[in-house]
């Protein structure tokens, strides 16, 4: 990647949704330059996928909530596994310091946020976590 993939990427990172010719004109190359440097893009891998950021409070009856876990010995690709299947689990992020894992969990009540919380409490490798429900947000990147 060159410094003109490095700027597209940038570029998408802030709108996705941006047309071809608006990426030519800020890059200062043409349409097809940009066209056939997103299909490369998306072929090597680099680009897996567009998506949709929706504001937090666009969904106001869903709960989210943030779970730090420490895990226990060398059991941290199994409990990945296991917190990969759990469909409470929005994403999973490796971190350091104090927890090993963040989980961001998302329900669509409390009970069901509870149901969530003690499955991933059985989960074999995870020696303690922290747990606290997302309220707002104050400023999306």
């Amino acid at each position: 990647m060159d410094e003109t993939d490095q700027q597209l990427l940038s570029l998408l990172r802030k709108d996705a949704r941006t047309s071809v010719a608006t990426l030519a004109q800020k890059l200062g190359v043409s349409r097809g330059t940009v066209s056939n440097r997103v299909t490369k893009l998306e072929d090597a891998g680099i680009i897996v996928g567009y998506t949709v950021r929706l504001k937090p409070d666009a969904q106001p009856t869903g709960i989210g909530a943030w779970m730090s876990v420490a895990v226990a010995g060398n059991e941290t690709r199994s409990v990945i596994a296991s917190l990969l299947g759990e469909p409470g689990v929005a994403s999973l992020h490796d971190t350091n310091g104090r927890w090993d894992l963040l989980a961001e969990l998302r329900a669509s009540n409390l009970a069901e946020l509870s149901q969530i919380l003690e499955r991933i409490r059985l989960v074999r490798g995870i020696s303690s976590t922290e747990t606290s429900i997302h309220l707002q947000t104050y400023r999306l990147s």
